[in-house]
């Protein structure tokens, strides 16, 4: 099991990034990845599950572990079998915007080859307007 944190840093306010996350909703406007996600749930919440689908509508099962709303930070875990990620999201405010962090956990190949992806998204997350 491998570990890889990623980090963006934008002029969004973190209210506004955080709602981007929350809202399962938005995750397709900033996350160019995703195509579309159904969930139990329509703002993430502990034991939520859902299912998000990205290019070539592959789709890829998820659980929501935990969401602390008061320090902006949520947990999930996503794939099946030997491609299961777990991601642990934080926003946090930076002076007039947000930074975000992503500390991913998983198999190093599937790391390495979800992290430009992901890095992508998380610029757009913190940027404003989204």
């Amino acid at each position: 099991m491998a570990r890889l944190t990623l980090a963006a840093a934008g002029r969004a306010s973190a209210s506004e990034a955080w709602e981007r996350y929350a809202q399962v909703a938005l995750w397709s406007r900033w996350s160019p990845q995703i195509r579309s996600v159904t969930c139990s749930s329509s703002r993430i919440r502990a034991g939520a599950t859902g299912r998000v689908r990205g290019p070539l509508w592959i789709g890829v099962d998820f659980v929501v572990d935990a969401v602390d709303e008061e320090s902006r930070q949520w947990v999930w875990t996503v794939g099946k079998g030997a491609a299961v990620l777990q991601l642990h999201h934080r926003v946090v405010p930076v002076g007039d915007g947000s930074r975000t962090t992503l500390a991913m956990s998983g198999p190093l190949p599937v790391l390495l080859g979800y992290a430009p992806l992901a890095r992508l998204a998380l610029g757009r997350l913190v940027r404003p307007g989204r």
